[in-house]
Protein backbone atom coordinates (compact mmCIF):
# COMPACT_ATOMS: atom_id res chain seq x y z
CA UNK A 1 0.00 0.00 0.00
CA UNK A 2 0.98 3.70 -0.88
CA UNK A 3 2.61 5.68 2.17
CA UNK A 4 0.50 8.06 2.88
CA UNK A 5 -2.52 6.73 1.14
CA UNK A 6 -4.89 7.29 4.11
CA UNK A 7 -4.32 11.01 4.13
CA UNK A 8 -5.30 11.41 0.31
CA UNK A 9 -1.74 13.11 -0.33
CA UNK A 10 1.25 11.89 -2.41
CA UNK A 11 3.41 13.18 0.53
CA UNK A 12 4.24 10.47 3.31
CA UNK A 13 2.75 11.33 6.50
CA UNK A 14 4.23 12.13 9.43
CA UNK A 15 5.33 9.36 11.41
CA UNK A 16 5.87 6.76 8.76
CA UNK A 17 9.40 8.36 7.10
CA UNK A 18 11.52 6.14 8.50
CA UNK A 19 9.87 3.25 6.35
CA UNK A 20 10.65 5.09 3.31
CA UNK A 21 13.99 4.35 2.20
CA UNK A 22 16.03 5.84 -0.84
CA UNK A 23 17.49 4.12 -3.54
CA UNK A 24 21.05 3.91 -2.81
CA UNK A 25 19.66 2.22 0.90
CA UNK A 26 18.02 -0.66 -0.98
CA UNK A 27 21.18 -0.84 -3.56
CA UNK A 28 23.37 -1.36 -0.65
CA UNK A 29 21.35 -3.74 1.46
CA UNK A 30 21.22 -5.65 -1.81
CA UNK A 31 24.70 -5.86 -2.30
CA UNK A 32 25.14 -6.96 1.32
CA UNK A 33 23.24 -9.89 1.10
CA UNK A 34 24.64 -11.28 -2.41
CA UNK A 35 28.35 -10.93 -1.58
CA UNK A 36 28.30 -12.89 2.08
CA UNK A 37 26.32 -16.14 2.53
CA UNK A 38 24.84 -15.23 6.05
CA UNK A 39 23.01 -12.46 3.68
CA UNK A 40 21.47 -15.36 1.47
CA UNK A 41 17.86 -15.00 1.29
CA UNK A 42 15.70 -18.31 0.64
CA UNK A 43 12.39 -17.81 -0.96
CA UNK A 44 11.85 -21.44 1.00
CA UNK A 45 12.20 -19.44 3.83
CA UNK A 46 8.89 -17.79 3.38
CA UNK A 47 7.61 -20.64 2.42
CA UNK A 48 8.41 -22.80 5.50
CA UNK A 49 6.90 -19.47 7.74
CA UNK A 50 3.54 -19.84 5.99
CA UNK A 51 3.58 -23.29 6.32
CA UNK A 52 4.16 -22.70 10.17
CA UNK A 53 1.14 -20.16 10.17
CA UNK A 54 -0.86 -22.77 8.80
CA UNK A 55 0.13 -25.67 10.49
CA UNK A 56 -0.51 -23.30 13.57
CA UNK A 57 -3.86 -22.33 12.41
CA UNK A 58 -4.71 -25.73 11.90
CA UNK A 59 -3.76 -27.00 15.01
CA UNK A 60 -6.84 -25.24 16.16
CA UNK A 61 -9.24 -27.96 15.63
CA UNK A 62 -12.91 -28.02 17.52
CA UNK A 63 -12.97 -30.27 20.44
CA UNK A 64 -14.12 -33.88 20.05
CA UNK A 65 -17.73 -35.03 20.22
CA UNK A 66 -16.46 -37.28 23.22
CA UNK A 67 -14.75 -34.18 25.11
CA UNK A 68 -17.84 -32.04 24.46
CA UNK A 69 -20.35 -34.69 25.98
CA UNK A 70 -19.93 -33.92 29.20
CA UNK A 71 -20.64 -30.69 29.04
CA UNK A 72 -24.07 -31.77 26.99
CA UNK A 73 -24.84 -34.11 29.76
CA UNK A 74 -24.45 -31.21 32.39
CA UNK A 75 -26.85 -28.48 30.31
CA UNK A 76 -29.30 -31.11 30.01
CA UNK A 77 -29.59 -32.08 33.87
CA UNK A 78 -29.87 -28.75 33.92
CA UNK A 79 -32.45 -27.91 31.96
CA UNK A 80 -34.21 -30.89 33.32
CA UNK A 81 -34.27 -29.53 36.85
CA UNK A 82 -35.38 -26.35 35.62
CA UNK A 83 -38.26 -27.42 34.18
CA UNK A 84 -39.33 -29.76 37.04
CA UNK A 85 -39.02 -26.93 39.59
CA UNK A 86 -40.61 -24.08 37.75
CA UNK A 87 -42.48 -25.61 34.44
CA UNK A 88 -43.94 -29.48 34.61
CA UNK A 89 -42.87 -32.56 36.45
CA UNK A 90 -44.23 -35.72 36.20
CA UNK A 91 -46.34 -37.41 38.78
CA UNK A 92 -47.47 -41.20 38.76
CA UNK A 93 -50.97 -42.43 39.82
CA UNK A 94 -50.48 -44.38 42.33
CA UNK A 95 -53.80 -46.50 43.44
CA UNK A 96 -57.60 -46.25 41.90
CA UNK A 97 -59.21 -43.35 43.77
CA UNK A 98 -59.55 -41.47 40.36
CA UNK A 99 -60.87 -44.36 38.22
CA UNK A 100 -61.73 -44.07 35.23
CA UNK A 101 -60.15 -40.82 34.54
CA UNK A 102 -56.87 -42.08 35.98
CA UNK A 103 -55.49 -45.17 35.86
CA UNK A 104 -53.06 -46.91 38.50
CA UNK A 105 -49.70 -46.54 36.68
CA UNK A 106 -50.94 -43.56 34.63
CA UNK A 107 -48.07 -40.96 34.53
CA UNK A 108 -49.52 -37.22 34.23
CA UNK A 109 -47.83 -33.75 33.51
CA UNK A 110 -48.69 -31.62 36.17
CA UNK A 111 -48.25 -27.62 35.09
CA UNK A 112 -46.58 -25.86 37.76
CA UNK A 113 -45.60 -22.48 35.94
CA UNK A 114 -49.32 -20.68 36.26
CA UNK A 115 -49.28 -20.90 39.88
CA UNK A 116 -45.86 -18.22 39.98
CA UNK A 117 -48.23 -16.14 38.91
CA UNK A 118 -51.04 -16.01 40.81
CA UNK A 119 -53.27 -18.46 39.23
CA UNK A 120 -55.42 -20.48 42.02
CA UNK A 121 -57.13 -23.64 41.37
CA UNK A 122 -60.68 -23.98 39.81
CA UNK A 123 -63.54 -26.29 40.31
CA UNK A 124 -63.54 -29.55 38.10
CA UNK A 125 -59.95 -29.49 37.77
CA UNK A 126 -57.48 -32.12 38.21
CA UNK A 127 -55.03 -31.15 40.85
CA UNK A 128 -51.90 -32.93 42.95
CA UNK A 129 -51.44 -31.49 46.52
CA UNK A 130 -49.03 -32.02 48.50
CA UNK A 131 -50.60 -34.13 52.02
CA UNK A 132 -52.15 -31.20 54.34
CA UNK A 133 -51.26 -33.03 57.10
CA UNK A 134 -52.66 -36.67 58.31
CA UNK A 135 -54.18 -37.53 55.20
CA UNK A 136 -51.68 -40.25 54.45
CA UNK A 137 -50.20 -41.27 57.92
CA UNK A 138 -50.86 -44.97 57.08
CA UNK A 139 -49.65 -45.03 53.47
CA UNK A 140 -45.96 -46.46 53.32
CA UNK A 141 -44.35 -45.44 49.73
CA UNK A 142 -42.09 -48.18 48.26
CA UNK A 143 -38.57 -47.31 48.84
CA UNK A 144 -36.46 -45.81 45.72
CA UNK A 145 -33.23 -47.21 44.89
CA UNK A 146 -30.07 -44.31 43.86
CA UNK A 147 -30.91 -43.97 40.72
CA UNK A 148 -34.79 -43.25 41.13
CA UNK A 149 -34.08 -40.58 43.76
CA UNK A 150 -31.80 -39.23 41.36
CA UNK A 151 -34.05 -39.22 37.91
CA UNK A 152 -37.06 -38.28 40.68
CA UNK A 153 -34.86 -34.92 41.98
CA UNK A 154 -34.47 -33.98 38.38
CA UNK A 155 -37.97 -34.69 37.27
CA UNK A 156 -36.74 -37.40 34.69
CA UNK A 157 -39.25 -39.61 36.72
CA UNK A 158 -42.38 -39.31 38.64
CA UNK A 159 -42.12 -38.23 42.05
CA UNK A 160 -41.18 -41.49 44.08
CA UNK A 161 -40.84 -40.29 47.77
CA UNK A 162 -43.12 -37.16 48.05
CA UNK A 163 -46.50 -37.73 49.69
CA UNK A 164 -48.53 -36.08 46.97
CA UNK A 165 -52.05 -36.84 46.29
CA UNK A 166 -54.45 -36.21 43.17
CA UNK A 167 -58.27 -34.85 43.07
CA UNK A 168 -60.62 -33.00 41.02
CA UNK A 169 -61.53 -30.36 42.60
CA UNK A 170 -65.35 -29.74 43.22
CA UNK A 171 -65.75 -26.37 45.30
CA UNK A 172 -63.34 -23.17 45.71
CA UNK A 173 -62.63 -20.94 48.29
CA UNK A 174 -66.38 -19.41 49.09
CA UNK A 175 -68.41 -22.09 48.08
CA UNK A 176 -70.71 -23.76 50.00
CA UNK A 177 -70.46 -27.65 49.09
CA UNK A 178 -72.63 -30.28 50.24
CA UNK A 179 -73.85 -33.91 49.45
CA UNK A 180 -76.77 -36.12 51.08
CA UNK A 181 -77.45 -39.65 50.43
CA UNK A 182 -79.44 -40.81 47.37
CA UNK A 183 -78.56 -37.22 46.11
CA UNK A 184 -76.05 -34.84 43.82
CA UNK A 185 -73.06 -32.57 45.14
CA UNK A 186 -73.93 -29.33 45.26
CA UNK A 187 -72.00 -26.25 44.63
CA UNK A 188 -73.75 -23.20 46.36
CA UNK A 189 -77.13 -24.94 45.60
CA UNK A 190 -76.26 -26.27 42.31
CA UNK A 191 -76.78 -29.87 41.87
CA UNK A 192 -73.68 -31.22 39.65
CA UNK A 193 -74.06 -33.80 36.72
CA UNK A 194 -71.28 -35.58 37.18
CA UNK A 195 -71.57 -38.61 35.02
CA UNK A 196 -68.95 -37.53 32.75
CA UNK A 197 -66.39 -38.17 35.29
CA UNK A 198 -67.72 -40.69 38.14
CA UNK A 199 -66.60 -44.28 38.17
CA UNK A 200 -69.56 -46.44 36.63
CA UNK A 201 -71.60 -47.73 39.33
CA UNK A 202 -70.68 -45.74 41.78
CA UNK A 203 -73.27 -43.05 43.14
CA UNK A 204 -72.17 -38.97 44.49
CA UNK A 205 -71.88 -39.84 47.67
CA UNK A 206 -73.50 -42.49 49.24
CA UNK A 207 -70.84 -43.52 51.29
CA UNK A 208 -69.89 -40.55 52.85
CA UNK A 209 -72.81 -37.86 53.04
CA UNK A 210 -71.28 -34.53 54.14
CA UNK A 211 -72.13 -30.71 54.02
CA UNK A 212 -72.82 -27.77 54.26
CA UNK A 213 -69.36 -27.40 54.32
CA UNK A 214 -67.96 -23.15 53.78
CA UNK A 215 -65.18 -23.48 52.00
CA UNK A 216 -62.80 -21.22 53.76
CA UNK A 217 -60.96 -18.69 51.54
CA UNK A 218 -57.31 -19.79 49.36
CA UNK A 219 -58.70 -23.55 49.91
CA UNK A 220 -60.54 -25.77 47.98
CA UNK A 221 -62.94 -29.11 48.17
CA UNK A 222 -61.57 -32.06 46.43
CA UNK A 223 -62.89 -35.25 45.78
CA UNK A 224 -61.95 -38.71 43.91
CA UNK A 225 -63.98 -39.42 40.57
CA UNK A 226 -63.96 -43.21 42.31
CA UNK A 227 -65.86 -41.88 44.82
CA UNK A 228 -66.69 -45.60 46.66
CA UNK A 229 -62.72 -45.91 46.66
CA UNK A 230 -61.61 -42.48 47.59
CA UNK A 231 -60.25 -41.01 51.36
CA UNK A 232 -60.92 -37.48 49.88
CA UNK A 233 -61.93 -34.44 51.45
CA UNK A 234 -65.12 -35.90 53.06
CA UNK A 235 -62.97 -38.25 55.18
CA UNK A 236 -60.81 -35.70 56.63
CA UNK A 237 -63.28 -33.45 58.08
CA UNK A 238 -62.00 -34.02 61.71
CA UNK A 239 -58.11 -32.30 61.06
CA UNK A 240 -57.51 -28.70 60.66
CA UNK A 241 -59.52 -26.85 57.65
CA UNK A 242 -62.42 -29.27 58.19
CA UNK A 243 -61.59 -31.37 55.11
CA UNK A 244 -60.38 -28.52 52.65
CA UNK A 245 -57.38 -28.10 51.16
CA UNK A 246 -55.09 -24.92 51.32
CA UNK A 247 -54.28 -23.65 47.80
CA UNK A 248 -50.48 -23.29 49.39
CA UNK A 249 -50.12 -27.29 49.10
CA UNK A 250 -51.56 -27.63 45.95
CA UNK A 251 -48.18 -28.58 43.07
CA UNK A 252 -50.00 -27.77 40.02
CA UNK A 253 -52.94 -28.87 37.86
CA UNK A 254 -52.50 -32.14 35.92
CA UNK A 255 -53.07 -31.67 32.54
CA UNK A 256 -52.58 -34.69 30.08
CA UNK A 257 -51.88 -38.33 30.34
CA UNK A 258 -48.53 -38.99 28.95
CA UNK A 259 -47.93 -42.27 29.59
CA UNK A 260 -48.51 -45.09 28.63
CA UNK A 261 -48.57 -43.75 25.23
CA UNK A 262 -52.20 -45.98 24.40
CA UNK A 263 -53.63 -43.66 27.12
CA UNK A 264 -52.39 -40.19 26.20
CA UNK A 265 -55.50 -37.81 26.62
CA UNK A 266 -55.95 -34.43 27.75
CA UNK A 267 -57.95 -33.43 31.14
CA UNK A 268 -60.48 -30.69 30.70
CA UNK A 269 -62.46 -29.09 33.25
CA UNK A 270 -65.92 -31.47 32.65
CA UNK A 271 -68.87 -29.09 31.22
CA UNK A 272 -70.78 -29.93 34.68
CA UNK A 273 -68.47 -26.83 36.19
CA UNK A 274 -69.52 -24.53 33.36
CA UNK A 275 -72.81 -23.91 34.58
CA UNK A 276 -72.84 -19.60 35.33
CA UNK A 277 -75.17 -20.85 38.37
CA UNK A 278 -72.46 -21.62 40.16
CA UNK A 279 -70.40 -18.83 40.79
CA UNK A 280 -73.69 -16.77 40.12
CA UNK A 281 -75.27 -18.56 43.44
CA UNK A 282 -71.97 -17.65 44.94
CA UNK A 283 -72.25 -14.08 44.80
CA UNK A 284 -75.83 -14.04 45.40
CA UNK A 285 -75.08 -14.10 48.88
CA UNK A 286 -71.98 -11.20 49.27
CA UNK A 287 -74.42 -9.14 46.64
CA UNK A 288 -77.34 -9.48 48.75
CA UNK A 289 -75.73 -8.69 52.08
CA UNK A 290 -74.70 -5.03 51.06
CA UNK A 291 -78.42 -4.35 49.60
CA UNK A 292 -79.79 -6.19 52.91
CA UNK A 293 -77.69 -3.89 55.11
CA UNK A 294 -78.97 -0.63 53.07
CA UNK A 295 -82.51 -1.69 53.20
CA UNK A 296 -82.59 -2.10 57.19
CA UNK A 297 -80.47 0.94 57.37
CA UNK A 298 -82.92 3.38 55.13
CA UNK A 299 -86.08 1.91 56.50
CA UNK A 300 -85.92 4.22 60.14
CA UNK A 301 -84.67 7.29 57.68
CA UNK A 302 -87.72 6.75 55.78
CA UNK A 303 -90.19 6.35 59.00
CA UNK A 304 -88.71 9.56 60.30
CA UNK A 305 -88.76 11.65 56.98
CA UNK A 306 -92.62 9.98 57.14
CA UNK A 307 -93.30 11.26 60.76
CA UNK A 308 -91.90 14.46 60.16
CA UNK A 309 -94.00 15.25 56.71
CA UNK A 310 -97.09 14.28 58.91
CA UNK A 311 -96.43 16.36 61.86
CA UNK A 312 -95.53 19.40 59.60
CA UNK A 313 -98.92 19.10 57.93
CA UNK A 314 -100.66 18.98 60.90
CA UNK A 315 -99.26 22.26 62.23
CA UNK A 316 -100.00 23.97 59.28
Amino acid sequence: MAVGARSGHDDPEEGHEQLAESPENVTDRSTERGSGSDGIHDDNDDNRDGDSDRDGSDARKPRSFWKELPLLIGIALLLALLIKTFLVQAFSIPSDSMQDTLQRGDRVLVDKLTPWFGSEPERGEVVVFHDPGGWLDDTQAPEPNVAQRFLSFIGLMPSSEEKDLIKRVIAVGGDTVECKKGGKVQVNGVPLNETDYIYPGNTPCDDKPFGPIDVPKGSIWVMGDHRQNSLDSRYHQELTGNGTVSNDEVVGRAFVVAWPVNRWSLLPVPGAFDQSGLSAAASVASAAAPGALGLAGAVPFVLWRRRRLTRERTAG
